[in-house]
């Protein structure tokens, strides 16, 4: 089980504009900025989708705390 502050902190990195959600935009820009530059924006809309229970393309913190707890 992954610890819930370091997910937050995680989290925080991804959701640039702090509303909440991670887009497949900002999932793609983070990435890049840590050096992952083989993460497309189809990759990143994957990654999105995955874990994206609601179906709204968007990634909530609560959506990616359960994808680290599967």
């Amino acid at each position: 089980m992954a610890d819930i502050d370091s997910a937050k902190t995680t989290f925080e990195r991804f959701d640039k504009d702090g509303d909440g959600f991670v887009t497949a935009d900002e999932y793609r820009e983070a990435m890049a900025a840590m050096g992952d530059l083989m993460v497309t924006g189809p990759v990143a809309e994957a990654v999105i989708a995955a874990k994206d229970t609601n179906g709204d393309k968007l990634l909530s913190f609560d959506e990616f705390w359960a994808s680290l707890n599967k």
